[in-house]
């Protein structure tokens, strides 16, 4: 589950129950829920599937490649699948609809 998508979903939804859905505010949060969730399940999750094929490329190099003795091996784990982060927005809209009923 991507905690920062569950971050901007209850911010989305905090602002609308505070603001109203008609509002500017709620609009300017919706879309940079949008963007984060974006940039956590596609750019981020892609540049990591790019980094594995990358260190599985150089590990393929013979021992006496240049660049074999310098290379550290890229991280390979970044951003979040989709379902990660739906599931992450979920739970994070979820949570501030109940916190603002409660209030």
């Amino acid at each position: 589950m991507s905690s920062l998508s569950a971050t901007v979903g209850s911010l989305a939804v905090a602002v609308g129950q505070r603001e109203g859905a008609d509002s500017s505010a709620f609009a300017l949060a919706l879309v940079f829920a949008a963007v984060v969730m974006y940039d956590a399940s596609g750019i981020r999750w892609h540049t990591g599937r790019q980094a594995a094929l990358l260190n599985q490329i150089v590990c393929e190099f013979p021992a006496e490649h240049p660049i074999i003795s310098t290379f550290r091996p890229l991280r390979e784990p970044l951003g979040h699948s989709p379902l990660q982060v739906f599931a992450g927005a979920l739970v994070g809209c979820a949570v501030a609809y109940f916190m603002g009923k409660s209030v």
